[in-house]
């Protein structure tokens, strides 16, 4: 399904800044910048997804949009409409139609319930239905997500590990939503069954037009699902650009860098572009100038003076880079 192109989610200088407190008077000291100045759409129908080393900010960023983190700074809009405005009944709206699942299949599920409580529980805090036709949506949810009915009675411990995963989804999907933040959804299972969740979700967008924000650090992953790319790097966006372009021919230096890390089945391809060095700056203590420009082998005086912003080049990509 080819997404819309009307923005459904606009995040503009999105900041999550974390306090550092020391001292018998717990006074704040410094801050870490986990997300400093993101900002991105999403279309109707699309996947986009966030890539980066860990730590780089890309889970905070969909915690913050869930309103699991609340963020230091910016905006987020969402069908047009300004969630930092919203009153308690609009806040309840937006949460309808933005769901997540998460990376854990394992602790993300309440192992003291049954798995048709897990999956209508979001049925029952927004009250849609009546009992009876709850059950039913239960039914067919576990059944859209491959998982028996018969099974609803069971226990999370009862499932594997993909099989959960599955229950989350279901879970995610109970709403109908228009978005779902997928946070590393595979990572914690076997490869086989990363194949089967990453199928399922790419049918369940292609039948619902539903929009994923996925998180991923698996290039393989991101290469399969996902429309555009955006490339974090210590909190900041470094480039956006559509999936084919990221992967052919990537703007940034850091994009580079993650795409020739990738592991490659053909001996004869080797490292022609690397790292000057491998140690990542502390999110506390950020350089100067570009953040990438400590590690960079292009890196110049303008790179240590001036950061450079997020600009649009002719090819559709947003580059934040001095020299590309």
């Amino acid at each position: 399904m080819q997404p819309d192109a009307t923005p459904l989610l606009s995040v503009d200088n999105l900041e999550v800044h974390f306090p550092i407190r020391a001292g018998v008077l717990q006074r704040q000291v410094g801050a870490v910048k986990a997300v400093d100045g993101v900002s991105f759409s999403l279309n109707r129908g699309e996947t986009l997804s966030l890539v980066g080393e860990s730590g780089c900010g890309k889970s905070t960023t969909g915690l913050a949009l869930m309103g699991l983190v609340k963020p230091t700074g910016g905006q987020v809009r969402f069908d047009g409409q300004e969630i930092k405005g919203f009153n308690r009944s609009a806040l309840k709206s937006y949460r309808r139609r933005m769901q997540i699942v998460f990376q854990d299949p394992f602790s993300s599920l309440n192992p003291r319930q049954r798995v048709k409580d897990i999956i209508r529980a979001p049925l029952d805090v927004h009250r849609i239905g009546t009992r009876a036709e709850r059950d039913d949506r239960v039914a067919e949810l576990m059944q859209r997500v491959g998982l028996r009915p018969d099974q609803a009675d069971n226990f999370a411990h009862q499932f594997s590990g993909g099989q959960r995963q599955r229950i989350g989804i279901a879970r995610a999907l109970a709403l109908n939503p228009d978005v779902i933040v997928c946070d590393e959804p595979v990572s914690a299972l076997d490869v086989s069954v990363q194949a089967q969740i990453l199928n399922l979700l790419s049918d369940l967008q292609r039948d619902l037009g539903v929009s994923y924000l996925s998180i991923s650090h698996d290039l393989g992953v991101v290469e399969f699902i996902s429309h555009r790319v955006a490339v974090m790097y210590l909190g900041k966006i470094v480039e956006i650009a559509p999936k084919t372009k990221i992967f052919a021919s990537p703007g940034h230096p850091y994009t580079e860098l993650l795409m020739r890390s990738a592991p490659s089945r053909d001996p004869r391809k080797r490292h022609s572009f690397s790292a000057t060095n491998d140690d990542i700056p502390s999110a506390t203590r950020k350089p100067s100038g570009c953040p990438f420009n400590p590690r960079c082998p292009l890196a110049t005086d303008i790179c240590r003076r001036d950061e450079p912003a997020l600009t649009p080049r002719d090819d559709g990509a947003l580059v934040a880079c001095h020299h590309r």
